[in-house]
């Protein structure tokens, strides 16, 4: 039997999704052994270690085949095309197209660029690439890629291209398929996943395509929404929160900081009260709302104070679930020009804003006890609930099912539950 392909994802979900449909595409056009890392740039700490796994990857797989993929190959393809290691770079558009992996595959007849990176700002259709059951458990769909926004911060854009939209009579179709293949609960994902439908006819929000799916895929137990930016949510939206139990209670909001001047800096949408705000209303709309966050810690000119209202942010938005980035300038993006924190300091902050999401977690867990949560099970004893929490069960339960738990403790950062019975 031939060798499959190996691959090595780096970075968000999204990419995580796109290797999937890469692995279908590799494995029809026959690259049998090859090596493909898919690689992310959302940070310079992110492109050194993708170089670094390239060589050992390498060392790994002398003889195969090595090809270069994602944001960072699209922002910087000199950086992988200069390695002695790699054979291949390929654009994050030229992934998704057939036509290019069997250009690289054996036997192909016909000159094949080692560099193959296009401008990623002249694409505007609607990625083809959409996959069926990506995820053992719950299945992630794809509804929307690229960004129209410009944080001085952020390189992804310019790895992403600008906003493209997922019709939402094909998001819907892809759902029924899935649910039909028995996933219990699907993620819509995207790279600004608030800005769907912007691009599309009559302009519909998140919102809308949410309240569309539960109302047209009854039989869809859970969906859940990743990370959006609070500041884009629509009155539809907030209306699913508060009245449509199917949307799981749980949100990850691109926040940032917490200080106006440095949210300012960053060329955000929001200031520190719009965060609270919309917080507060999700929560009285829905009590058991939770939330987590994108923080970056030790941006340029953030002093102190700065940090101690993004140090504050966490009990003001009644943050659970942190996502904490210590600062890491970017060539090519205005934030790499300004004054910088110095790199202890940026370290220092970063551990304090993770010790404080590790608090917020504890008291979440022990907010839990004696409660019963339907829990979606992603091995014989561990699964999540619906505010993502995991859980430890004390018995074997049913992969991929809905049961219901009784939280009776925890342990570190999961919660510990008995008397589990398929709900």
């Amino acid at each position: 039997m031939a060798e499959a392909p190996i691959f090595s994802t780096h970075g968000c979900r999204l990419n995580a999704y796109e290797t999937e449909a890469m692995r279908e595409l590799a494995e029809s056009a026959g690259l049998n052994g090859a090596v493909i890392v898919n690689t992310c740039a959302v940070t310079s700490e992110a492109v050194r270690k993708a170089r670094q796994d390239i060589r050992k990857l390498r060392r790994d797989n002398p003889g195969a085949k090595l090809i270069v993929t994602g944001c960072a190959a699209q922002t910087a393809p000199e950086t992988f095309a200069e390695m002695a290691e790699v054979d291949h770079v390929i654009g994050n558009t030229e992934k998704m197209q057939p036509e290019t992996w069997a250009g690289l595959a054996p036997g192909f007849i016909g000159d094949t660029e080692r560099v193959q990176v296009n401008d990623i700002m002249s694409v505007t259709e609607t990625a083809g690439h959409l996959i069926d059951g990506f995820g053992r458990h719950r299945a992630y769909v794809q509804v929307q890629n690229g960004c129209d926004h410009r944080c001085t911060f952020c390189i992804i854009p310019f790895g992403r291209g600008n906003s493209r939209s997922v019709p939402a009579g094909v998001v819907v179709e892809q759902i029924k398929r899935l649910v039909g293949k028995g996933f219990n609960e699907v993620v819509l994902t995207g790279v600004d996943l608030t800005s769907w439908g912007a691009d599309l006819p009559a302009q519909p929000k998140l919102g809308d395509l949410v309240m569309r799916i539960l109302k047209l895929v009854p039989d869809l137990p859970r969906l859940r929404i990743s990370s959006i930016d609070s500041i884009e949510v629509d009155e539809n939206l907030m209306q699913a929160i508060a009245t449509e139990p199917r949307l799981m209670p749980h949100l990850h909001l691109s926040l940032q900081h917490g200080a106006d001047l440095i949210l300012k800096r960053m060329k955000r949408r929001h200031l520190r009260d719009d965060a609270i705000r919309f917080t507060e209303e999700a929560i009285k709309l829905r009590p058991e709302m939770t939330f987590g966050a994108d923080i970056i810690a030790g941006f340029p000119t953030e002093t102190e104070a700065h940090f101690e209202d993004s140090l504050r942010l966490v009990e003001d938005c009644n943050l659970t679930w942190l996502h904490v980035f210590p600062y890491s300038p970017r060539p090519g993006t205005p934030a790499a020009k300004m004054p910088a924190v110095p790199g202890p300091e940026i370290k220092s902050r970063a551990a304090r804003l993770r010790a404080a999401g590790e608090q917020a977690v504890e008291r979440h867990l022990a907010a839990q006890r004696g409660r019963i949560h339907t829990v979606l099970t992603e091995s014989p004893r561990m699964g999540r609930t619906e505010q993502f929490a995991e859980v430890q069960f004390s018995s074997d339960q049913p992969e991929g099912a809905l049961v219901s738990a009784t939280i009776t403790g925890s342990e570190g950062p999961r919660l510990t539950a008995a008397l589990a019975s398929p709900s």
